[in-house]
């Protein structure tokens, strides 16, 4: 357990990818770290993940595995698995309150908690996401290409999805879930292209264990299917940004630059919690600028005070 007493250089809060990329930079970069981690990871039940060089096609929960095994090398790096519910900035950095009740400090903090998806009244939706229900064609797509699939959207995020999953199948429909709201001008392009558009209202999705078999609408008719594409919205996994002044893009990312660095100084976002390209490889890689920029903080702060230090030396 630890107390208030117990300081680190940097606080990771979510130890999923961009988390565990940043906590390992550090850790070589010498520093001392502390990941807390709630264990609800956004992709957890998606059976497999993609576009990751070296790891194509395992679980993510392999993948998380084998990097935890890895950073956990670095004797300077440690874990707790423990929900945070508050962070606020002091005049050294910041303190962290857990739901379990321990209190820690840090010069830095790295928001690294992911989004949650809200999923739409459709019975059997969220049992398909990540599995049937899909967000990403460079995830997902190659799984699925030449399949019968679907696209579940309307107005120009419709438009846009079906020009894009188009060129994984030619066996493609656009479902509006209800009258649609494309241009003219819309309507005729995917005419051209042979994409039906359905309007009536889906009541739900039948699958079995996640894998989708058709949709079913409200007028009683079926429509078979073999993967449907889709966007949901999202909010933040906590409300830290919030309670720490970070700026949320009107997408409801954390604002930040290409860095990870937040309008707050000292406080960092990486992965999803920050972009809206939603892939493994991705957050990887924002951890690991984060973790470049923080160090290099740290390191231009310790200079700083040391050379103050030595001219004041009589």
């Amino acid at each position: 357990m630890y107390s208030t007493v117990d300081s680190f250089d940097v606080i990771i809060v979510g130890g999923s990818y961009a988390g565990l990329s940043a906590a390992l930079l550090l850790g070589r970069s010498l520093r001392s770290v502390l990941v807390i981690d709630g264990g609800k990871p956004c992709n957890r039940q998606t059976p497999h993940s993609h576009s990751y060089l070296t790891r194509d096609g395992e679980t993510p929960a392999q993948i998380a595995a084998v990097a935890k095994e890895q950073v956990r090398h670095y004797p300077t790096v440690s874990f707790i698995d423990d929900l945070v519910i508050t962070a606020q900035a002091e005049s050294a950095g910041f303190l962290v309150k857990t739901a379990g009740g321990q209190q820690v400090q840090s010069r830095k903090l790295v928001l690294a908690t992911g989004v949650y998806d809200i999923m739409p009244p459709i019975s059997g939706f969220a049992e398909c996401w990540g599995r049937s229900v899909l967000h990403c064609p460079y995830c997902h797509g190659y799984e699925a290409h030449g399949q019968r699939l679907g696209v579940l959207a309307n107005g120009e995020t419709a438009y846009e999805m079906a020009l894009h999953i188009q060129h994984w199948s030619p066996t493609l429909t656009l479902f509006t879930n209800g009258p649609s709201t494309l241009t003219p001008d819309q309507q005729q392009d995917l005419n051209q292209l042979g994409i039906p558009l359905v309007e009536t209202t889906i009541a739900a999705i039948d699958h079995q264990d996640g894998q989708l078999t058709n949709l079913r609408f409200a007028d009683g008719s079926i429509q078979e299917l073999d993967a449907l594409f889709s966007r949901v919205p999202f909010r933040q996994h906590t409300d830290l940004a919030e309670q720490l002044g970070c700026t949320l893009a009107d997408s409801g990312v954390i604002s930040a630059d290409n860095f990870g660095k937040t309008n707050v100084a000292g406080v960092f976002a990486a992965g999803d919690t920050s972009s809206p390209l939603r892939q493994v490889s991705t957050a990887v890689t924002s951890g690991s600028m984060a973790g470049v920029m923080i160090n290099r903080e740290l390191i231009t702060e310790d200079l700083a005070t040391r050379l103050a230090n030595a001219e004041a030396l009589p």
